[in-house]
């Protein structure tokens, strides 16, 4: 269901981009023009590359983490799972039938569900885990210290709160629902993109079995 993850272009390292940032800092503490413009020049410098970081890794209109920022985050948090052996379940779920949506209430009515759906993932899962939007209507979720088994009762609770969503645009009541596929890391899976594609294959699974409902993977 989700396309490749990987970003075809050249992505510089955030490492890198701070360390570069931390050059321009000193550069322009050597400009032969006084202190307090200096720190007003360096100040400014410091917001837009702040404010660029974080939209490099925000969705905009949900305002959840993007696909790049899953990359970075899911990478460490699977190499810390396979390390130290901590239970981690990978969750990916979609808005069924979306496109029928734009198609009949339009594009502005789709960006309205989007994010009420994002504040409902937000407003269901523990602050200790992250959901992203990783792109269209799909979304992934990094379950960390959880076990398959113990997924279950907050993946039901979030596509039954999906479920009685009250979602009213134009005077119109729109009723939706999410599929969901989930796989936890096991020792079978030795890179994140087997546990990606088992997950995908899970979500895969529940669309093609009437939807509006959770698939588990076992990932043997």
């Amino acid at each position: 269901m989700v396309e490749d993850l990987k970003e075809d272009s050249f992505d510089i390292p955030d490492d890198l981009l701070d360390s570069i940032q931390h050059n321009i800092e000193n550069i322009i503490r050597t400009f032969d023009v006084p202190e307090e413009n200096k720190m007003e020049v360096i100040k400014q410098i410091n917001y837009m590359y702040s404010r660029t970081k974080y939209l490099s890794l925000t969705d905009e209109l949900t305002e959840l983490p993007n696909r790049r920022c899953f990359d970075n985050e899911f990478n460490k948090e699977f190499l810390r799972a396979k390390r130290y052996k901590n239970n981690l379940t990978l969750v990916m779920f979609d808005i069924d039938h979306f496109k029928h949506v734009n198609d009949t209430y339009g594009h502005q009515c789709g960006d309205y569900i989007l994010k009420q759906v994002s504040n409902a993932a937000l407003q269901t899962f523990r602050q200790t885990d992250t959901v992203y939007r990783v792109g269209g209507e799909e979304f992934m979720v990094i379950l960390t210290e959880t076990d398959i088994n113990q997924s279950v009762i907050p993946l039901e609770r979030f596509r039954k709160t999906v479920e009685t969503l009250y979602l009213e645009f134009n005077e119109q009541k729109i009723n939706i629902t999410v599929s969901i596929g989930a796989c936890q890391c096991s020792e079978d899976v030795t890179t994140k993109e087997q546990l990606i594609e088992k997950t995908d294959t899970a979500l895969y699974e529940a669309k093609n079995t009437g939807r509006n409902k959770l698939i588990l993977s076992t990932c043997l």
